[in-house]
């Protein structure tokens, strides 16, 4: 699973016995997900290159004399690359060194020790599963227990736990401590959620074969139409109205798979810059495209589709600080830009969005992308 760290920001704090230090904030999927110290990260490091030698990034180095401003901003720059490279490596991020290290940072930073407690996990028809956990379990973990007490559930890799309601659904990484991360945040209400995660809806397929997964998609499909995320045509949702009384779940999911967006994200309202500044966009994420809905500052409507082919590069921007899980502090502006050839030329598509980090995974994922177009 791809994702996306961050160090956006940094504060300096003194020792218990004189003398200070810099704690680095560090973001997953723009969110906050724990605070560690270069010399904690210095030492993961050294554990990690005795386990995967050299196929290891190379590690900021450390600064002997009084780091500068400047000096400190590089450091934070070169500790977020390292991340961002060492995270690309599965075999990395599911090794036992990779995930007891953020584990503890994750503890220690919102102060929750490990001990028994009750976790629900709530169903796409909004009912809830109470499992009996640690809090120091993992992701991966909370779906093992699930599979247990779900009757022929299986946790593939084709199903994740999410937290929601946000702006949009997070995904929760496999090595996150989810009770963790809901406690850190529950000022915001968050619950978290079971859901289908893959951009290809032909392999639903693949999960056909198990009942309760049909539920889970079955209960999915429903919530996308009742959210309005996919739109059916008149004759597709009378089939589809027959189809759910007669609980014929099955042909249900064969049909609204005709239905465009199925299985997309409907991301909260963007702005950008394509193909003019000032432009509004209902983006829906899926299926490998990022497909907009672009109102031009004169009212006029087109269909863009971003599908793989140009996109070289992109990168992501907090254009507001945040200190805290959203809605705890200062609210984020995210921007997210990337850079694909249109018509033989490249070009730089920007957005503005409180879900950029969650765009720019699918982007990352998808390699490149052309745009094509058509006013309405």
């Amino acid at each position: 699973m791809k994702m996306h760290f961050s160090i956006p920001v940094s504060e300096q704090l003194l020792e218990k016995f004189g003398g200070r230090y810099v704690l680095y904030s560090v973001y997953l999927e723009g969110f906050l997900f724990c605070k560690v110290r270069y010399s904690q990260l210095h030492h993961w490091n050294e554990q990690l290159r005795r386990i995967f030698g050299s196929t290891l990034p190379a590690f900021p180095p450390k600064f002997y004399l009084a780091m500068t401003k400047s000096m400190a901003d590089e450091r934070r720059s070169q500790l977020e690359q390292y991340l961002q490279s060492v995270t690309l490596d599965p075999s990395i991020t599911n090794s036992d060194t990779f995930i007891s290290f953020f584990r503890k940072l994750q503890q220690d930073t919102f102060k929750i020790q490990t001990q028994r407690a009750s976790l629900d996990v709530y169903l796409a028809d909004g009912r809830n599963v109470r499992l009996d956990i640690q809090t120091s379990d993992t992701a991966e973990r909370i779906l093992e227990v699930m599979g247990f007490l779900m009757v022929g559930f299986q946790p593939i890799r084709l199903i994740y736990l999410f937290f929601s309601p946000l702006p949009v659904v997070k995904k929760v990484a496999e090595f996150e401590l989810p009770y963790v991360s809901l406690q850190s945040m529950k000022e915001s209400y968050c619950k978290i959620g079971i859901r289908k995660w893959y951009m290809d809806p032909s392999l639903d397929k693949m999960l056909m074969d198990c009942r309760a997964s049909v539920n889970l998609l079955y209960m999915q499909a429903l919530q996308e139409i009742e959210k309005n995320w996919v739109k059916p045509t008149y004759g597709q949702m009378q089939k589809l109205q027959l189809l759910q009384k007669a609980s014929n779940k099955m042909k249900f999911l064969e049909l609204v798979q005709e239905v465009p967006h199925y299985g997309y994200i409907q991301l909260d309202p963007c702005t950008c810059d394509y193909p003019e500044e000032g432009c509004s966009a209902a983006v829906h994420v899926g299926n490998n495209e990022i497909s907009c809905c672009i109102k031009s500052p004169g009212n006029q409507t087109k269909e863009v589709s971003f599908k793989i082919n140009r996109v070289r590069c992109w990168q992501v921007t907090f254009l507001v600080s945040t200190f805290c899980w959203p809605y705890q502090g200062h609210e984020q502006t995210l921007e997210l830009r990337f850079e694909y050839n249109d018509s033989e030329s490249w070009r730089w598509v920007v957005f503005y969005t409180k879900q950029v980090s969650f765009k720019a995974v699918k982007i990352k994922a998808s390699g490149e992308m052309e745009a094509a177009s058509q006013w309405s």
